[in-house]
């Protein structure tokens, strides 16, 4: 079975986190075993992402989401910085601010969607809007429980516009975020890192993953479809990711477009000259 089966969220089933296994990783021991195979789909990755840049026609979308240390900046470095910058930037969802925060939820999502040929990663995205508010009683009920017709509507209209809509969820235990934030305290270039707030939100581990399941339960569809990644092992995590991107990619049917110009005729008035 591979990953894009294996990890997909079918759309109408109720997803269940408990029952996937976050330190799963495959057919490979280790990080090392797995290197070759991740060293291939990097490769394949950038070279789709300049045909996708240079085709025109398409774009991707990729949303990523997890608990605090879940990986979402390890995965945009080590999978998707592959990717050329001239057709790939990184949205931010951070608290928002008051410009954003005066128009409706989905406002700075539509502004950073990805124009034809480009490649748009959320880092963290517009779910915050039934996660964190919906965890932290930011908004009634009655508000977020209407917001996933809301998303599902938004997504659609993406993908009928021609954007590709790839969303992972990076699934780590509790046990590991402890790990994780305790390797920070232990690493002094990364004490920038640490806040309070992150262990306050540990109090809420149960509350967040019942709101992540309930938002990829509802929300994961045929044209806009959840993933459900184990990310205790980071080197997994990465290379499930980039089979999926890859995968997706190939199914697009990319071709380069037709020269702009006469080529015969450059050859001709350029390149036979310049052999005499």
């Amino acid at each position: 079975m591979n990953d894009s089966v294996r990890f997909r969220v079918t759309s109408g089933t109720r997803v269940k986190l408990s029952g996937i296994d976050p330190a799963f990783k495959g057919r490979h021991a280790d990080h090392a075993s797995a290197a070759d195979e991740l060293q291939h789909y990097t490769e394949r990755l950038r070279a789709l992402q300049e045909l996708l840049y240079a085709d025109g026609r398409h774009s991707l979308l990729i949303c990523l989401q997890a608990m605090d240390t879940g990986g979402k900046d390890g995965v945009i470095n080590h999978v998707l910085g592959a990717m050329n910058p001239q057709g790939c930037r990184v949205a931010h969802f951070r608290r928002p601010s008051p410009e954003e925060a005066a128009h409706d939820f989905l406002w700075r999502a539509h502004r950073d969607a990805p124009a034809r040929g480009e490649v748009v990663i959320f880092n963290r995205s517009h779910y915050e809007d039934v996660l964190v508010v919906r965890v932290h009683k930011l908004v009634s009920r009655a508000v977020w429980t209407e917001r996933y017709a809301r998303i599902n509507e938004f997504e659609r209209a993406l993908a009928a516009d021609g954007v590709a809509i790839l969303k992972f969820y990076l699934h780590i235990s509790s046990a590991e975020q402890l790990a994780r934030f305790k390797a920070r305290l232990q690493d002094p270039s990364k004490h920038w890192k640490i806040t309070t707030s992150d262990y306050a939100e540990r109090n809420f581990w149960r509350q967040y993953r019942r709101a992540y399941e309930d938002a990829l339960s509802r929300c994961s569809t045929e044209y806009a479809p959840w993933y459900a990644i184990p990310s205790n092992h980071k080197w997994f995590r990465n290379l499930a990711i980039a089979r999926i991107v890859v995968e997706r990619l190939e199914a697009m049917n990319l071709k380069y477009p037709a020269p702009a110009v006469d080529l015969a005729q450059i050859r001709r008035k350029y390149h036979t000259a310049a052999r005499r």
